[in-house]
């Protein structure tokens, strides 16, 4: 907790750890309305993510195809499913470890990915050298899970397609509300309380 020179503390909260300790099922919207009734002015609330952008949009794909691109000697064709039930997408990739057969992470289009500066960078539709590229697949510092720019993350071969990347690298969404307390209110300085 904070305190300003008023004598008013600041408590955050953790709306995934308040769940730990009490059954709810309503909005954290909803709570904030609650604690406010209850005494526990909720001052604002401030969504978290364990990884800027919580992997939003990136998907494990499978490379059925990886062909040469007919007008660039480092950049492959490939074709990858994605596990949705849809046909293949085709992705234009400049790694030079991509090959067929291959788990990866796939950014599709529409994803918003972001670099070390926390800068945002939007996944879209285009042509590379006269190819279309409905995605990109992904090396692990343009996830934000490392720094290696080797060439892209290749998943282990039992890695289920479709798996969305946020749940097999657990990222954490949570929100956190920030709690305006008087100094009669010790007894809400803590999650318990």
């Amino acid at each position: 907790y904070l305190c300003d020179q008023k004598k008013k503390y600041t408590m955050r909260i953790s709306y995934n750890w308040l769940k730990q300790f009490i059954k709810i099922n309503k909005t954290s919207e909803e709570v904030s309305e609650i604690l406010t009734d209850l005494g526990l002015e909720v001052e604002g609330i401030e969504a978290y993510e364990s990884l800027k952008g919580g992997l939003q949009g990136v998907v494990v794909g499978h490379v059925m195809t990886c062909e040469k691109h007919p007008n660039a000697d480092k950049l492959s064709v490939t074709t990858v499913d994605l596990g949705n039930g849809e046909a293949p997408i085709q992705i234009v990739c400049g790694a030079p470890n991509v090959a067929q057969g291959q788990k990866v992470l796939v950014a599709t289009i529409g994803t918003k990915l972001f670099d070390a500066e926390g800068n945002a960078f939007e996944i879209k539709k285009g042509k590379i050298r006269g190819e279309e590229s409905n995605g990109m697949i992904c090396a692990e510092d343009e996830l934000g899970l490392g720094n290696s720019h080797a060439g892209i993350m290749v998943l282990p071969e039992d890695t289920v397609v479709g798996t969305l990347a946020r749940d097999l690298f657990e990222i954490e969404l949570d929100e956190v509300f920030e709690i305006g307390l008087t100094p009669n209110r010790a007894d809400a300085m803590s999650h318990w309380g």
